[in-house]
């Protein structure tokens, strides 16, 4: 069979996008989605401007990625590029939580919590505003462009765009003082890679969240496949309940069916959980690729059994066994805690942990040795064998220390550090400014009465002498 017998008998294998026209709905889970994206978007504008206290030499901004300094701060938190580790650490978390809340209530990230959803939620209000609901939309749509309709399209995509706009700048000033980037942003005096991304996530945002919307969801993003492998039948879904929805007659039908005593579904074919769908899928139709689980269609269904009135719950999150139980005329049961989700909460606890025992273990002093290879040692007129060092130390504290090194492993090791003098008890100290390191030589000498007969481990040790920190590192002392 060619690819056309195929096509002509299964149909198309491409289907045009349709523009989805969602329509505005109230209940409790529209409203839970107003207030995640009020907090949401209200950290991420506002956190940049957000002051925290690092004492002296340290920028004062709470959360800021300073590339230039290479370092990351976090309110208390200062990390360094040897410590990316923490970020590797922070998306593994991120994951299992991501697998965590497919196991309980399927794809509710991408429902509530997604930037995409909280981005789209917030142009659709726009565009509402400025075009009317569902009906008003799809009719200046199919109608000619009046002095109406330039004006209301004019101003609702101007206003897109400055939302746009606004999103690509607060994402800028986590790079850079908030305050002051503002000000250069302003007065056109801020570095041109400011205006680079700031022009690209203007023009992302909007074409994400304004144009594809939807699109991105189903066609873009990969999550949808993935939480498909990682779900079960017991994770809650957005479902309709067909056992009590079918067969699905009008109200005046429904209500003579009833009367005569013959069975007749609470669903009247209504159509409003699809017309509210920001996907404009049909639930009814069950479990689907393109369904993010935000409860839209809860909320229309719920309203529209208050009309008629039936029970709510006609759609509702529920599990695919319940859904079977139903049919066999069993009580649903719900199970939350079960292996998965214990074993992603497991893991969540002992990554969080370790990252939590790292951090209040982390060392604000490190040190590291390099044995330098030409020569590998020097023997000295006296017979002692000298090998060279080069030393880095590194100070995480925004105040300058004193860090007395120190040499053990042979008998009578002497320690010297070129152009750093040494104090009573022979010890160098190396002053290292704040919040930088520091590299100096070292020359460690082993007297001539004593004889290793091979290459031999030592000690480094690096002391802080006014708060105490000590930290160590091992390298080799090479003899003939």
């Amino acid at each position: 069979m060619s690819i056309h017998d195929a096509e002509a008998e299964a149909g198309p294998l491409f289907a045009a996008t349709r523009k989805v026209y969602p329509q505005s709905v109230s209940g409790p889970y529209r409203r839970t989605k107003w207030i995640i994206l009020v907090l949401c978007l209200g950290i991420y504008y506002l956190l940049p401007f957000l002051r925290w206290d690092r004492g002296p030499n340290l920028p004062n901004q709470a959360i800021l990625a300073d590339i230039g300094n290479a370092r990351f701060y976090f309110f208390f938190i200062e990390l360094w590029p040897q410590e990316v580790y923490y970020f590797t650490g922070l998306l593994i978390m991120a994951a299992f939580v991501l697998f965590l809340m497919n196991a309980v209530a399927g794809r509710v990230w991408c429902g509530y919590l997604c930037p995409q959803t909280v981005w789209t939620d917030l142009f659709l209000a726009v565009e509402r505003f400025f075009e009317g609901d569902r009906r008003e939309r799809i009719k200046r749509d199919e109608g000619p462009w009046d002095a109406d309709r330039i004006w209301r399209k004019s101003a609702k995509h101007l206003v897109w765009l400055l939302i746009a706009w606004w999103t690509g700048g607060a994402w800028v000033l986590y790079f850079a003082d908030a305050p002051t980037l503002v000000r250069q942003l302003a007065a056109f005096e801020a570095p041109m890679t400011a205006y680079v991304f700031i022009g690209t996530l203007t023009f992302t945002t909007y074409a994400l969240a304004g144009i594809m919307r939807e699109q991105v969801c189903n066609y873009m993003c990969p999550w949808p496949r993935i939480q498909a492998a990682l779900t079960d039948s017991e994770a809650l879904n957005v479902t309709y309940r067909y056992d009590r929805g079918d067969p699905r007659v009008s109200l005046r039908q429904a209500e003579r069916l009833r009367r005569q005593g013959d069975p007749a579904g609470d669903c009247i074919d209504c159509r409003q959980c699809v017309v509210v769908c920001p996907t404009g899928i049909d639930i009814r139709d069950g479990a689907q690729l393109d369904c993010i689980q935000c409860g839209l269609c809860i909320d229309a269904c719920d309203n529209v059994m208050d009309k008629i009135g039936r029970p709510h719950g006609l759609i509702g999150f529920d599990t695919e066994d319940n859904v079977e139980r139903r049919i066999a005329g069993e009580k649903p049961v719900y199970r939350p805690l079960r292996l998965r989700t214990l074993t992603y909460a497991a893991l969540i606890v002992v990554v969080g942990g370790a990252m939590v025992w790292q951090l209040a273990t982390r060392r604000t002093v490190e040190l590291s040795v390099l044995h330098e290879r030409a020569p590998l040692f020097v023997r000295l007129s006296d017979g002692a064998i000298r090998n060279a060092y080069t030393i880095r130390i590194l100070n995480k504290r925004p105040e300058e220390r004193p860090i007395a090194l120190s040499v053990e492993g042979l008998p009578g090791l002497r320690i010297e550090t070129v152009g750093v003098p040494a104090t009573a008890d022979l010890r160098p100290v190396v002053t290292v400014e704040p919040d930088t390191s520091r590299e100096v030589r070292v020359l460690v000498t082993l007297p001539a009465e004593i004889h290793p007969d091979k290459s031999q481990t030592i000690t480094f040790t690096a002391s802080d002498l006014f708060a105490g920190e000590v930290v160590t590192a091992q390298d080799h002392f090479i003899a003939p």
